[in-house]
């Protein structure tokens, strides 16, 4: 599946408008959060996946999917993080990528068009 709205929460300005600038290049209509208080902001205007820095000022990425696993809301997403993420976080969360920073921007935009190899966990 394609994704034609994607919500980018990353702190770190520069690199935030580099991966808005290369998805809108691609067609994608992405919207920007810096903080996840933003990203809650943001979640009114439909985004189809999120993209989510773990480091974020105030609350960590972690909250923010705790936030909405508690409202019921699922949303795709893909983790990017600086920090190695623990195994036990991705099972308890269950992205659908975890993407080390820094990461090639073409591995974050075969996700977003649907062609990212599939991992099965079984």
């Amino acid at each position: 599946m394609a994704y034609k709205k994607v919500l980018v929460i990353e702190d770190e300005e520069v690199l935030r408008k580099i991966i808005v600038r290369n998805l809108s290049a691609h067609g994608v209509e992405a919207l920007e959060a810096a903080s996840v208080e933003e990203g809650l902001g943001q979640l009114e205007n439909g985004p189809e996946l999120v993209l989510l820095d773990i480091n974020l000022p105030g609350q960590s990425g972690w909250e923010l999917l705790r936030t909405l696993r508690n409202r019921g809301q699922e949303l795709p997403t893909v983790i990017v993080s600086a920090v190695r993420v623990s195994p036990d976080r991705l099972e308890e969360f269950k992205p659908l990528a975890y993407l080390p920073k820094p990461f090639p921007i073409e591995a974050l935009l075969r996700i977003v068009n649907g062609n990212q190899e599939e991992e099965d966990g079984a």
